[in-house]
């Protein structure tokens, strides 16, 4: 909804117009560098029989025409202004024809993809599933650390095509997106009163203590000295400094 700004979608930044379709049980992967506007539609049931493209595994992206982009927006804009004031019974039986307006305005955005060599990049599925594996593998075990050899050899790839998927994806190499994890894992641990700084870093691989204090701080603002001890402090609400990139 917004214009200028790129972001990492499914692996690929741009900051041209462009629309994304998935359907159920389809993933996609964002990093945003500063926060962006924009907006889902949500069609239950889902749209099967309009000719759109297949997302597949996950989410596609197409880069479409200023003007498609500049008409859709308006029309959801408009959208969102009419449903969020009060209706009577009878003014919201229009429902069905704020759904065709809106059918019509993504209608013709498909209609006017522009042929990009980038979006075909963007919509291949292989490193996708590298990436969504490695990212279900560590969700599943927060209690250790998981290091590359480890990862790979779980999802039955080698390290250079799991870097490869992570630093796509991500916009990090594998190691920094691992010492990231790791990072925050320990700070969950202080958050919930860990026995000590030290214990809880060398738990989750961090033996230059040190250089994981510094990085601690460069990451969420604050020593990790200072974490703990707030987590022993009689609760008081606290705001969690953020960390400098958001991710989806």
């Amino acid at each position: 909804m917004d214009d200028g700004v790129p972001m990492r979608f499914n692996g690929v930044e741009r900051d041209r117009a462009v629309i994304v379709l998935g359907g159920g049980g389809a993933f996609y992967t964002s990093v945003e560098e500063t926060p962006r506007q924009y907006a889902s539609v949500i069609f239950t049931p889902e749209m099967v029989d309009r000719g759109w493209p297949n997302p597949g595994l996950h989410f596609s992206i197409h880069e479409i025409s200023q003007r498609a982009q500049d008409r859709l927006r308006e029309v959801v804009r408009q959208v969102l202004l009419v449903t969020s004031e009060q209706v009577t019974i009878a003014e919201f039986a229009t429902g069905a024809s704020i759904k065709e307006t809106l059918l019509a305005v993504i209608d013709n955005a498909f209609a006017e993809i522009v042929p990009a060599k980038w979006a075909t990049r963007a919509n291949t599925t292989r490193q996708f599933k590298v990436f969504n594996d490695a990212r279900a593998i560590l969700a599943g075990d927060v209690a250790h650390p998981i290091y590359s050899g480890e990862l790979a050899r779980q999802i039955g790839v080698s390290v250079r095509t799991l870097h490869d998927a992570i630093l796509r994806y991500r916009g990090v190499s594998l190691h920094r997106y691992l010492k990231l994890r790791r990072l925050w894992l320990v700070r969950q641990q202080l958050l919930a009163g860990a026995p000590s700084v030290k214990a809880c870093a060398l738990a989750y691989g961090f033996w230059h203590l040190s250089d994981f204090s510094r990085s601690y701080r460069s990451q969420f603002g604050e020593a990790p000295s200072e974490t703990l001890a707030a987590s022993r402090r009689p609760s008081v609400p606290r705001a969690d400094p953020s960390s400098r990139r958001h991710e989806s």
